[in-house]
């Protein structure tokens, strides 16, 4: 059985003193591919080296929305090169929009709809945080759609949204991922939402060194326990492990165009 954990962040701090032995654990797990995303730009000569010594890690680059209040017009062609000058890079982002943290609505906008154009043309997906912002996230995709013949392919990454807004983002042509939040006892809506995903565009993600699954909820994550967040999404939907770890990993391979 073959895993893709679709959201890390083992460049942090947390990881320093013993990433050679998680990653013997998301081996031993069945992690076979990690995307591991990008908070701001200047991360991405510390992921380039991770992923150096780890063959299995493809990246992406970005700007995150809780960062949005130091965008520069000049970061978009920055960011256009960057992801040009790797062939791991497979996403921008993580973008998004979070209005739960942060009131800087235009500015967050404003960044993200920069990040779109830059995935647009380079043909690549885009990794979405979006944090009590769906409505405005999803009209700023449908705006960015309308503008194109194709639209945006991505992912709603540590999705935690209702049934309703689920299925928006399903219309919109993206994928949904899912972090341990859906294995915590009071988290019945994200629950809900797992159970309506089209199978063909469901993924799982640690989202590390954060929200860590039941039963290490409190610890540190690791790649390692994206197994619990797929276990419990198999329990939720009635299917095999096995099928489930099927589905989610052809979905991270096409999405992302791992090879």
């Amino acid at each position: 059985m073959q895993l893709v954990d679709t959201h890390v962040h083992i460049n942090f701090k947390d990881f320093n003193d013993d990433l050679p032995l998680v990653r013997s654990r998301w081996q031993e797990a069945g992690v076979t591919r990690l995307v591991h995303s990008c908070v701001k730009p200047s991360e991405f000569s510390q992921i380039q080296a991770i992923a150096n010594q780890f063959p299995e890690l493809s990246f992406a680059v970005g700007l995150h929305p809780l960062d949005a209040h130091t965008w520069q017009p000049e970061w978009q062609e920055e960011i256009f090169n960057l992801a040009s000058s790797d062939r791991r890079v497979v996403a921008i982002g993580e973008t998004g929009l979070d209005f739960y943290k942060a009131e800087n609505k235009e500015q967050q906008i404003l960044a993200f709809q920069a990040q779109l154009d830059i995935a647009h043309r380079l043909n690549i997906p885009v990794i979405i945080h979006c944090r009590d912002a769906a409505i405005a996230t999803r009209e700023v995709l449908a705006e960015f759609n309308h503008k194109y013949p194709e639209p945006i392919t991505g992912v709603m990454h540590c999705w935690a949204g209702n049934p309703e807004e689920t299925q928006w983002f399903v219309d919109l042509g993206m994928y949904i991922s899912f972090s341990g939040v859906v294995t915590f006892k009071n988290a019945q809506t994200i629950q809900a939402s797992a159970q309506i995903v089209p199978s063909d565009r469901l993924l799982i993600e640690t989202d590390c060194p954060f929200l860590a699954p039941m039963p290490n909820r409190g610890k540190r994550n690791e790649p390692a326990f994206v197994l619990y967040v797929a276990q419990k999404l198999a329990e939720i939907r009635g299917e095999p492990l096995e099928q489930l770890a099927e589905e989610t990993t052809q979905n991270a391979l096409r999405l992302f165009k791992l090879v």
